[in-house]
């Protein structure tokens, strides 16, 4: 990747110092993420165009603000009492757009704008974050706005207002409680700001990338003939809020490209594929609302990007007729984004590269990886967004047919994430079977969350038991709950039941905390012959009853036992 294709700056209260020397002598820091940006850079450069087969590789340019100017914004705002108190979040956050920004970095935040007139995504990129032993993902937040205004005052007070809610966000009770879970303390964050250029492009009033996805080297949940060390793929069109927050994505092995997802019929995949997408709307807005993360963004259907001319190599098509699927655009039917003609007529030669890309920081981790990217057509650009390593258990633990059908089993799966033993824990949350209905998934989430914070305060590590997938948004597909609402959880049980049998958990940001955090984490497909032990559940001590969920306590210790080889594991009641 040259390195014109790439360009840093860094925006930091000590002016009169060069860049290089604030880094290097450590004055100045900008945090784990726009670190790991930086660090990527030579590992691209080792991409050849043979082997990158003519796509251009790029990494957004990007400013960071430091974090002596995060510093000088709290201490010269006296934000800190607010900030660590534990009122709303929407409190803080009003708090923080009400402060002054340091006067220092005004101008070079002007004169960036005088150069930059695309959508920019205003990311955070805390001290903590991103570490291979504390991840941080999606705990904190994101704000993209579209930058276009004909007013460079207008621009400036938006972008000003981005950086002040991802600042805010640093101390929403997500992130304090998520800090609390992991044993750190929220009062040693501190928090740089990557001000990046968006990938995409403009297509009237909407501007979005045609592809976002995630790509791990590592895949928990392989469907044959692939195996883990195959890795996966998660795609999605328009930005990257589809695939981090769970929602309908398409996901593949690199390894077998043309072997789509095990959907049982066409309908299913027409109706269980991707239909919306996520735009920055580069229109009117219809609210003003600064504290809001999606205040600039809309959703849009595939209407829309058909329009668009976007779908080429994405689509295929759903011949009613014949009942049949025929790859890509030629024909009239419903649209559905099997990406195709990417993974099977190689049209643009973007698995390879995706393949390629994983291998190269595979081998510079000397660990299993987790990439966040977006890409544009014609010209193809493919642009690298993040680099995470991913922490794999070695196997200490072997478990057997006779373990999983254990008469003492609360719960038994073959499809389990995590490694090694666990004991002490005796507090189960659990959604109650019956009460439970897809209808109803937002309010189960705030009760979810007052158990979690309840427990915390105790500091009562649980087992949580939950119904469809877990880290997506989609309250039809699941529970709609963040990391941060959930944190207290050392033991996660993903069910299904009769009337729900989604697909379940592989969302990134949600997902890749469980790995790394050790989460033991069971996954009970409805195909699997195990189920829960409810009977036993219902005799439990009840300690807190809300409407859909329960909190009890077990006489007894609870053992739980993972062979992270394999994949397998039990929960025991005794």
């Amino acid at each position: 990747m040259p390195e014109e294709l790439f360009q840093f700056n860094l925006i930091s209260m000590y002016r009169k110092q060069k860049q290089v020397d604030i880094l290097q002598d450590g004055r100045e820091e900008i945090g784990g993420k726009a670190l790991g940006l930086l660090s990527i850079r030579k590992t691209l450069a080792g991409i050849t165009p043979e082997k990158s087969s003519g796509i251009q590789i790029n990494i957004p340019d990007m400013v960071v603000l430091g974090t002596s100017v995060f510093d000088a914004f709290m201490e010269r705002n006296q934000l800190f009492e607010i900030a660590y108190s534990n009122i709303h979040d929407n409190r803080i956050a009003h708090a923080f757009q009400r402060a002054d920004m340091p006067f220092e970095v005004l101008g070079e935040l002007r004169n960036l704008l005088e150069k930059w007139s695309m959508p920019l995504a205003v990311r955070s990129s805390g001290l903590l974050e991103d570490t291979m032993q504390q991840p941080f993902a999606g705990v904190y937040l994101t704000k993209m706005i579209p930058n276009n205004a004909s007013n460079l005052e207008t621009r400036f007070k938006k972008l000003i207002e981005a950086i002040k809610f991802v600042w805010a966000s640093t101390f929403f009770i997500i992130a304090k409680d998520y800090t609390r879970a992991t044993n750190l303390n929220i009062r040693d964050e501190k928090m740089a700001v990557i001000i990046q250029k968006m990938v995409g492009k403009r297509h009237h009033e909407r501007f979005y990338p045609e592809i976002s996805g995630v790509a791990r080297s590592f895949n928990f949940y392989p469907v044959s003939p692939a195996r883990p060390e195959d890795g996966v793929v998660s795609l999605a069109l328009g930005l990257g809020k589809t695939v981090v927050d769970g929602d309908k994505t398409w996901t593949y092995s690199p390894k077998y490209p043309k072997i789509p997802p095990p959907f049982k019929s066409l309908h299913d995949m027409l109706h269980d594929t991707q239909n919306e997408f996520w735009v920055v709307n580069m229109g009117e807005v219809a609210e003003y609302d600064p504290i809001k993360e999606t205040e600039y963004m809309q959703k849009e259907n595939l209407i829309s990007a058909e329009k668009d001319g976007v779908l080429d190599h994405l689509a295929s098509t759903f011949e009613p007729d014949s009942d049949r699927l025929s790859i890509g655009t030629g024909s009239q039917g419903p649209r559905i984004l099997t990406f195709s003609p990417l993974l099977t007529l190689n049209t643009i030669a973007f698995n390879p590269l995706i393949s390629e890309i994983l291998k190269q920081f595979e081998e510079k981790l000397a660990c299993p990886v987790e990439i966040e990217f977006a890409m544009t057509f014609n010209p193809h650009q493919f642009n690298l967004l993040q680099v995470r390593p991913m922490k794999i258990h070695a196997n200490t633990l072997k478990i057997t047919e006779d373990d999983l059908n254990d008469a003492h089993t609360l719960v038994a799966s073959k499809s389990v994430l995590g490694n090694g033993i666990l004991e002490g824990i005796r507090d189960i949350v659990y959604v109650v079977p019956d009460q439970f209905e897809l209808t109803f998934t937002k309010q189960i989430a705030s009760e979810l969350e007052r158990h979690n914070q309840r427990l915390l305060d105790a500091d009562h590590p649980y087992i949580l038991i939950v119904f469809g997938r877990l880290g997506t948004l989609d309250p039809w597909l699941g529970i709609p709950l963040t990391w941060g609402q959930i944190c207290g959880a050392k033991v996660i049980v993903e069910a299904t039941q009769d009337n729900v049998k989604v697909e379940l958990s592989q969302g990134s940001h949600y997902f890749h905390n469980i790995i790394n955090l050790d989460i033991k984490y069971f996954s009970l497909p409805f195909s699997q012959p195990f189920r829960i032990n409810w009977d036993w559940l219902g005799k439990q001590k009840l300690i807190q009853e809300d409407k859909f969920t329960r909190h009890v306590q077990s006489d007894t210790i609870l053992t739980v036992k993972v062979d992270g080889r394999s994949g397998w594991g039990a929960i025991y009641i005794a």
